[in-house]
């Protein structure tokens, strides 16, 4: 522990987790990185001063519970939490199996809950702290292909405008960021390499909203921000 705000990134990948995790080291946060896989956080996190990576499944509740507490002894309370986890799983209601939209579901909406209730004790005591979480235009409209998504991704926005209304008057800031666009990461260019630059979403972009979002004046918060790229059809 160094004196540092302590900012805890859920959903550690090559796109949004990784911007998140970089923009908060780089204004001065001491930063844990959570992923299932240590693939990205563990070579990010030894690149990142005060740093960590953690080993955590966010839809096994017991994981949430042994890697929140490790931060907190390791590092600190967390002033910041960053949902950036989900399960994207993508077909029709004749295609998916129930078990794909209860897994989305555990991770997106109940996940982000066990999260949020193991920081929340520690930003009261701290007088105040901010959960941000990184939605989907899916959480608004149920398109034919995201039967086993959009629920659950809807379930989290309803979950964090509750959260809103419940934690704001105790200055603990809730928002979200709704993205819509194809995130810029190695395996979308794979898929879409005629597209130009300007046609992606970028991480860092998110991370900066995510960022200004996480240290807003209390006198002006803001709940929702969508996010796209300007050539975005909406």
């Amino acid at each position: 522990m160094n004196g540092k705000p302590v900012c805890a990134v859920v959903g550690v990948g090559p796109g949004n987790g990784a911007a998140l995790a970089r923009r908060f080291a780089a204004e001065g946060w001491a930063v844990a990185l959570l992923a299932r896989s240590a693939t990205t956080s563990a070579p990010l996190a030894q690149s990142l001063p005060d740093a960590r990576a953690f080993a955590c499944d966010v839809a096994d509740p017991d994981s949430i519970e042994r890697t929140f507490d490790a931060i907190a002894r390791e590092m600190g309370p967390v002033r910041a939490l960053l949902f950036n986890a989900d399960q994207a799983t993508w077909g029709n209601v004749e295609e998916i199996d129930p078990a794909d939209l209860e897994r989305s579901f555990r991770v997106s909406t109940l996940g982000l809950l066990r999260c949020a209730q193991k920081v929340i004790p520690g930003m009261k005591e701290q007088g105040g702290g901010s959960i941000v979480v990184v939605g989907a235009t899916a959480s608004r409209r149920g398109v034919a292909r995201t039967a086993g998504f959009a629920p659950a991704k809807s379930g989290q926005r309803a979950l964090c405008e509750s959260m809103a209304r419940h934690l704001w008057p105790q200055r603990i800031h809730v928002a979200i960021v709704i993205l819509d666009g194809v995130v810029d990461m190695p395996k979308t260019r794979a898929l879409l390499p005629e597209r130009s630059d300007e046609f992606f979403l970028s991480p860092d972009a998110v991370a900066a909203t995510a960022f200004h979002l996480a240290t807003q004046d209390p006198s002006g918060w803001s709940f929702e921000v969508e996010a796209r790229p300007f050539g975005e059809t909406w």
